[in-house]
Formats: C-alpha cells, structure tokens, sequence
C-alpha cells in the first residue's frame, strides 16, 4: 500500500499543486454557494417542463446529489444496508456499480455524501463514519480513516452527514471528537496534516459542508460544529473564532455563503440567519445582524445581487432577505420548502413536496415562471439538484430525471 500511494503522489502531483484553482468541491457549485456557471439556459419552459433527455432507476436509498468527472456521473447509493457508487455515462448508462461499506439505515436511511472526484480518485464519507479515497473507476480502496475509531467522534442522529472538500493536497473532515474536532488530511494517504481541538468543547459534527475562504495573507476553514460556527487557518489548523449558533437538535445543514468580507450562515429552529464581518485579516468577527425568523433546515440559500433567498423550515415560507440589513423583503407560501439553487439569472426551487419551479429571482415577490412536479423515484425529496452543461439533474431516491435547459443558443 505504501507504494501505491507513492505512486499516487507522484503521478497527481502537479495535479494537487493546481487543484484549488481547478475544483474545490462537487457539492452546490465550485464555491459551495448554490451558484452554477452555466449560461444560455431557458427563461421560460414550455408545458409539461422541460425536456427530458433521459431518467434511472435502481439508484437505491439515499440524499447524494450527482457529480461530474471524467466525463462521467457518480453517485452514492444504499441498498440492503450496504452503500454503493454508481457510476454512468452522459446518457445515463450504468458504466460501474461498487461498494463502499455500510451505510446508514436508521431514520431517513440512505447515502448521504455527494462523491467528490479529483482526476482518478474519489472521495467520500459514509453515514457511518467512514471517510475514505477509493480508485473512481473500480472502487479499489487507497486508503480509509473512521470518525469513531480513529478521531473520538461519535455517530449524531441521522447519521453523518458531510460533502468532503479538497483543497491542494488536503481533504477536511470534521469528527467531532474532543481531540480530534476538526481535522486536515493528506488526500493521497490519508495520514493527519493538521488537528484541531476545535472550541474545546467537544462539539459533535452537525450535518455541515465546510467553506474554504481566502482573504489577503490567510485561508480559512469554515464550518458549524453542533453550536457554534468556527473559523481555522486552513494551512496550519490554528483555531481562529466561533461565534455561537446552536439549536435544539443540533442541525446545521448549510454550508456557510462567504462574500465581499462577510460570512453568512443559516440554519433551522432558533438559530435562524446570521451576518459575521470578518476582522483582524480573518482572526476575529463580529455580528453585524441576525434574522430569527429566517431559518432553513438543508436547503440552502443563494446571494443573488444584494439578497439572500431561500426557504425557512418551521413555517414552510420562501424569503427574500436584504443583505445589509437581514430584514425580509417578501415571505411567501407559494411554494413549499425546500432547496434553492441559482444560475444564468435565474432561481431553481425544488420543494419537499416534489415541486421545481423557475423563478426570477425578484426580491418583493417569488416570482415563479414554470413549476412542474417531480413523482418518479422514491423518498423525500431532500437531494440538492444540480445543473451540469446545459442540463438539471434531480435525483429523488433511487431515481434521476436529466432535463435539458438549454436555449440553444
């Protein structure tokens, strides 16, 4: 094993040399804020939606989101308490299908992770703990750590919940452990860069992405921990600040939105919404505003132009809020909640009744253009879509539907 992973290293090197300027994650877009690059896409459907290009089944249980590399589609699925990664073609055939070890079956049971791919390896980690780098085409495994055994953490209620992100060579990963909170891999072989103890606290993982920023002189690792948002130097692991932000189960779902100097953070129940400046060359931050009411469980939120959208878990109500001052600009039952996703001047909302709607993102009213229902496949719909080339990819369960949202032009 320690040969192959001196191969690897040599082979990928200039690869993870680049890499950060090439992709840092496969989960809600290239900078984790729910902002897509693609352009030319529809402004309007036509009845009956878009068109679908094609659709799968047999993906088994599971909340993975597809993604892209190689010129191939890889997804993670449960069946049979055992995980797998699918692997298809742009037309939605079944290249490969592999296991990856046990997965989570209790309440809501399936995959949870997004597969990240960085050129021949693939990146995941289980519901079980299990986060590991596995050879993309044959699942052949490089190497594998445990959140319980190897960093003192522990399983949280639905199961851990974390899209993994690379940065140069490191992968960051948060255990929960007392010792171990949050720490930075070698992605070649798996051995510890960096550990933190986090707050001290002993914080246990909370269901959350983490964000890389860079501000002049540092790079940041940001992520929610069971009640606090913290902030480490990336590079060193040097714990930076928190700011408290717990709720009664402790989920925070949402990847944190980072722009122009300020965090924005979002999560369910008495949480809420919060806006932190960052200070010090990002040692320090300070509330700017928060907004209780605005409180999304995992659905995300978008900045577009000066407002946060996004829809709020306790009441089942999309908002539109001004970033400056957190207030709400509209609040709305026009559609059910759920995710929100953006790209070429235009919201997509996918809701946990099944609804995805084309909205112009107007901040006094939700402004839907098209809405169709989403029935085939299995389960809640609670699997971010993603939008790929031209097309909208919406796994629910052991299904897909691939819409072509091109104009054309």
């Amino acid at each position: 094993m320690g040969n192959n992973i001196t191969v690897f290293g040599i082979l990928l090197l200039f690869s993870a040399i680049s890499i950060s300027a090439q992709q840092r994650s496969a989960w809600r877009g290239h900078e984790r804020d729910g902002i897509y690059p693609d352009t030319g896409l529809l402004r309007e459907w036509p009845d009956g939606g878009p068109e679908v290009l094609w659709t799968i089944g047999g993906l088994g249980e599971g909340y993975s989101s597809p993604s892209f590399a190689n010129g191939k589609i890889y997804l993670a699925g449960m069946h049979d308490r055992t995980g797998y990664i699918y692997i298809l073609s742009k037309e939605g055939k079944l290249i490969n299908k592999y296991e990856y070890g046990p997965e989570f079956y209790r309440s809501y049971p399936g995959s949870r992770s997004t597969p990240l791919v960085v050129d021949t390896l693939l990146y995941l980690v289980s519901g079980m703990g299990k986060i590991m780098c596995l050879e993309a085409a044959t699942g052949t495994e490089i190497w594998s750590r445990d959140a319980i055994s190897d960093f003192g953490g522990e399983n949280i209620r639905w199961g851990i919940t974390e899209n993994l992100l690379i940065d140069g060579d490191r992968v960051f990963f948060a255990p929960g452990g007392k010792h171990h909170n949050i720490v930075a891999l070698d992605r070649f072989s798996g051995d510890i860069a960096w550990s933190s103890p986090g707050t001290g606290k002993g914080d246990l993982s909370a269901y959350c992405s983490p964000l890389i920023i860079e501000v002049p002189g540092r790079r940041l690792l940001v992520t929610h921990m069971a009640s606090d948002v913290v902030g480490l130097d990336a590079e060193t692991g040097e714990f930076l600040w928190s700011h408290p932000f717990g709720n009664r189960n402790s989920i925070h779902a949402n990847t944190p939105i980072y722009r122009d100097g300020y965090i924005y953070a979002f999560s369910t129940d008495e949480s809420g919404s919060v806006k932190l400046r960052l200070i010090s060359g990002g040692k320090g931050i300070e509330a700017v505003w928060e907004n209780l009411e605005v409180n999304p469980l995992g659905g995300g939120a978008v900045i577009v132009n000066d407002h946060i959208f996004t829809s709020v878990y306790v009441a089942r109500r999309w908002h539109a809020m001004d970033i400056h001052t957190g207030e709400s600009t509209f609040s709305t039952r026009d559609l059910d909640r759920g995710i929100v996703i953006y790209a070429d001047g235009m919201l997509y909302c996918y809701s946990e009744r099944g609804e995805l709607a084309l909205v112009r993102p107007n901040p006094e009213k939700l402004e839907i253009v098209s809405l169709i229902s989403i029935d085939m496949g299995s389960g809640q719909h609670f699997a971010h879509p993603v939008i790929h080339e031209g097309k909208m990819f919406v796994r629910r369960g052991d299904g897909m539907i691939v819409f072509n949202i091109s104009s054309g032009t």
